[in-house]
């Protein structure tokens, strides 16, 4: 995987237009004057809690004795599942949580930024080519600039695209991480069968 297909991958799976009303809503009750103050904040912890899980994935890997075709796998399927989330959203349901007061680490930074998806993926490229990890810590960076830019300015997003617009473009990034989960999982199982 090239540092741009595992950038674009890691970026799908955050899905930063899809959290926009998230943080727009969490944030509801924080005084605005601290807003920025604490969206950057809870985005500094996300990338330092994404950073720690994409070195310590691995060895928690060889402790529970999973293969990487059954790691391919697996994340194909969670992938699938969560692309299938955002391409056919379920009605009368909703994945906001009541908080009150100001958020602290849950669930802005984690689960809505750095969230399981995100740390699977992580696991998934570290497991393929560990010796790339440079690469992979850029596409981390990278991915996360790009969200932070889009949630620092979700207001102004929300505003300009309106729901109908947000809905559309979580659609769209949806439908291409049904592409990439698939391929995942054909990468797997053909990777499994083939050793056989």
């Amino acid at each position: 995987m090239t540092l741009a297909s595992a950038t674009v991958l890691l970026f799908l799976v955050i899905d930063p237009f899809g959290n926009v009303p998230f943080f727009v809503a969490a944030l509801k009750q924080v005084d605005p004057a601290r807003r920025r103050r604490v969206i950057v904040r809870e985005l500094l912890i996300a990338y330092a809690v994404m950073v720690v899980f994409l070195f310590f994935g691995q060895p928690l890997l060889k402790v529970l004795g999973i293969s990487g075709p059954a790691l391919t796998i697996a994340g194909g399927v969670i992938l699938f599942l969560i692309a299938l989330r955002m391409v056919f959203p379920m009605r009368g349901r909703t994945s906001q949580e009541e908080i009150e007061g100001e958020p602290f680490i849950v669930p802005l930074a984690i689960p809505y930024v750095a969230g399981p998806s995100v740390l699977a993926v992580e696991m998934l490229l570290m497991s393929d080519e560990p010796t790339r990890w440079p690469v992979w810590l850029v596409a981390i960076s990278i991915a996360w600039a790009a969200t932070s830019v889009i949630v620092l300015f979700g207001s102004q997003v929300a505003e300009r695209l309106g729901s109908r617009g947000l809905i559309a473009i979580e659609r769209l990034m949806g439908m291409i991480l049904v592409a990439i989960a698939i391929q995942m999982f054909l990468t797997g199982a053909d990777t499994y069968f083939g050793r056989g």
